[in-house]
C-alpha cells in the first residue's frame, strides 16, 4: 500500500487551528484527524465536527514531549483499523515544538511503511503574531520548520506587510497564504521541491536574509550546486552535522542531483534524523538540474555550515 501523507498543523495558542479545520475538512473528504489538547479534558474534540467519526484525542500532555509514544500508537491503530481514509492531519498543542514530533515520524520504522510526512502547515495571529513570536521561542520553531504559513484572523488585522517580513526572515521558503486560501492549496500533498529556491538569484537572496536583526538566533541557509554532488562527500557531512550539530539543525529540505543518479532524490532531514533518500519520478521546473539545499539553523552561522559542506564535497 501507497504510504498516506501526513500534515502536522501547528501554531500557537489561540490562533485558530480547529477553527481552520472545522472551515477545510468538508473539502478534504477521506482525512482521519488526531488532535490534542493540553490538560486532561479534551476540548477542541468537541469543535471538529465534520470528521467526528475519523478524530482520536489524545491526551494527558503536550504532543512534543510525554505522549509521543500515544502518537505512534494512535498512527499504528489508525493503519490497522481498515477504516478508509487517504490522508491524515494531526493537529498540535499550541505550544508544541515541532521538532520531536517530526523526529517521531522519521524514526518509527512501522509508521514510515504506512505514512509519509508530507507538510507542516503553520498558523501565524495576524493580529498577535509579531509580538508572539518576539516572546516565544516555540513559536519562532513552528515558524522556522514550516512547508506552508498560514495567516489567520487578517479580517481584524489586514495590513500583514510587516509580519510577513518578519516570517521570511525567519523562514525564507515557506509560501505565506490567508486562511481562506482553499484546503487544496493548504493541506494539498505537496512536491518535496516545491517551495525549494530554484535560480542563482533566488539561492543568493534566500542566504543574506539576517534574522538577527529581529533579536532571533534562527537562520536559513538556502545552496544552490549546478553541478551533480557526489554522495559519499554529503553523506559524510550529513553524518558529521547529525552527531555535532544535530540540535541546532531544525530542519533540511534538498533535492539533489547526485553522481550515476539519473532522476532528482529528494532528502529530509529534522535535526539528527534524517530520512532515507527518495527518488523522484521527474524533475521540477522543465530542464534545470540544480541540486537546491534548504537548512533551518539554530544559534549556527550559515557561513560555517556551508564551508563546511563545500569543504566535504571537494575531499569527495
Amino acid at each position: 500500500m501507497t504510504p498516506r501523507p501526513i500534515t502536522l498543523l501547528t501554531g500557537f495558542l489561540g490562533v485558530g487551528k480547529t477553527t481552520l479545520l472545522n472551515r477545510l475538512l468538508p473539502a478534504l473528504p477521506r482525512t482521519a484527524v488526531l488532535v490534542n489538547e493540553f490538560g486532561e479534558i479534551g476540548l477542541d474534540q468537541l469543535f471538529v465536527q465534520a470528521v467526528e467519526e475519523d478524530v482520536v484525542l489524545l491526551q494527558a500532555g503536550c504532543l512534543c514531549c510525554t505522549i509521543r509514544g500515544d502518537l505512534s500508537r494512535a498512527l499504528r491503530d489508525l493503519a490497522a483499523s481498515g477504516r478508509p481514509f487517504d490522508r491524515v492531519v494531526i493537529e498540535t498543542t499550541g505550544l508544541a515544538d515541532p521538532g520531536p514530533i517530526l523526529q517521531t515520524l522519521m524514526s518509527d520504522p512501522l509508521l514510515r511503511r504506512d505514512f509519509v510526512l508530507d507538510a507542516v502547515v503553520t498558523l501565524v495571529d495576524a493580529a498577535h503574531g509579531m509580538a508572539t513570536l518576539e516572546a516565544q521561542e516555540e513559536a519562532r520553531r513552528q515558524v522556522a520548520v514550516a512547508d506552508r504559513l498560514v495567516l489567520t484572523k487578517t479580517d481584524v488585522a489586514p495590513d500583514t506587510a510587516a509580519l510577513e517580513s518578519r516570517l521570511r526572515a525567519l523562514n525564507p521558503v515557506a509560501p505565506i497564504l490567508r486562511n481562506d486560501a482553499p484546503a487544496e492549496a493548504i493541506f494539498a500533498p505537496g512536491d518535496p521541491g516545491r517551495n525549494l529556491p530554484w535560480s542563482a538569484e533566488e539561492a543568493h537572496h534566500h542566504h543574506h536574509h539576517d534574522p538577527n536583526r529581529h533579536g532571533s538566533d534562527i537562520r536559513a541557509l538556502c545552496l544552490r550546486f549546478s553541478q551533480p554532488l557526489r554522495w559519499e562527500g554529503l553523506a559524510s557531512w550529513l553524518e558529521m552535522m547529525a552527531m555535532t550539530q544535530g540540535e541546532r539543525m531544525l530542519r533540511l529540505k534538498a533535492v539533489l542531483n547526485l553522481e550515476g543518479e539519473e532522476a532528482p532524490v529528494a532528502l529530509h532531514g529534522v535535526r539528527h534524523l534524517f530520512d532515507a533518500p527518495r527518488r523522484l519520478p521527474a524533475w521540477p521546473e522543465g530542464d534545470d538540474r540544480s541540486s537546491r539545499l534548504v537548512l533551518i539553523l539554530r544559534g549556527l552561522d550559515p557561513e560555517v555550515a556551508e564551508a563546511g559542506l563545500r569543504a566535504f564535497l571537494e575531499a569527495a
